[in-house]
């Protein structure tokens, strides 16, 4: 998967693409739909299935607080990666950019590669006061060149599966809820050591989603190494391990 710091810094090769744009916190089975919608779309094309998303959560913009995180940034370019995502752009979020206008946005993508077009859920749009919906978007495709698939959200049980979703379960303590939604179990990744304190602290660089303060089983591994068992203490908003553990690790809540 080739990653792009940014749609000015896509380049004539990584096209033909067809995009999705979207945070993708998470990567839950809502997102997981969406990417497999999104191959298909861009086959049709003979495109390149690409995914626009963000280095920081819009809300931190747009409303001055941004959610907890569901997903590691470098997990979520593995993940994107593993659903064969060829192109990532990571887009700088900033107040410029939330007052760009969508068509705009558009014209900044196509002058740097071919764009084919745009796959797009009902009640999504982009741009300055979210003007960028799909009616907004078939418009200027017809006269621009590039095309708008809309599909209806991924829903389970009759719901559609959203991100706000998983962190109100976790938030709530049903960690089960939250691994259906999520299509895994409940992880956070942070920052262990030194190995040679008892018990451990694990840091996190950016907030993160946790479950109320607690004990819970967990499974502990580094990036690439096996996992191991242990039990995880939540107070205040911190989280220890029993246990010594060092470096970059992954807590998953079995």
């Amino acid at each position: 998967m080739t990653v792009v710091a940014g749609v000015d810094a896509l380049q004539s090769a990584d096209g033909p693409i067809f995009v999705v744009v979207g945070v993708f916190d998470g990567l839950h089975l809502g997102h997981q739909y969406m990417l497999r919608q999104l191959r298909r779309s861009a086959a049709r094309r003979e495109a390149r299935p690409a995914v626009i998303t963000f280095d920081h959560h819009p809300d931190e913009i747009l409303v001055g607080a941004a959610p907890p995180l569901l997903c590691d940034p470098e997990e979520r370019l593995q993940r994107l990666a593993a659903a064969f995502v060829e192109v990532t752009v990571v887009q700088h979020f900033d107040e410029a950019l939330r007052m760009t206008p969508y068509d705009a946005f558009v014209d900044r993508i196509a002058a740097r590669t071919e764009l084919t077009g745009f796959l797009m859920t009902p009640d999504a749009a982009f741009g300055h006061d979210r003007q960028g919906t799909p009616a907004a978007l078939a418009t200027l495709g017809a006269e621009r060149g590039f095309e708008v698939d809309v599909v209806a959200p991924f829903a389970l049980a009759g719901q559609a599966v959203r991100s706000t979703d998983v962190r109100a379960a976790i938030a709530g303590g049903d960690l089960t809820g939250a691994a259906r939604l999520l299509g895994r179990p409940v992880a956070v990744v942070g920052d262990a050591g030194p190995g040679s304190e008892w018990p451990t602290t694990v840091a996190f660089p950016l907030p993160v989603a946790l479950p109320p303060d607690g004990t819970y089983p967990v499974r502990v591994a580094r990036q690439g190494g096996r996992p191991s068992a242990t039990t995880a203490h939540l107070r205040s908003g911190g989280l220890w391990l029993e246990g010594p553990a060092e470096g970059r690790i992954r807590v998953s809540f079995a």
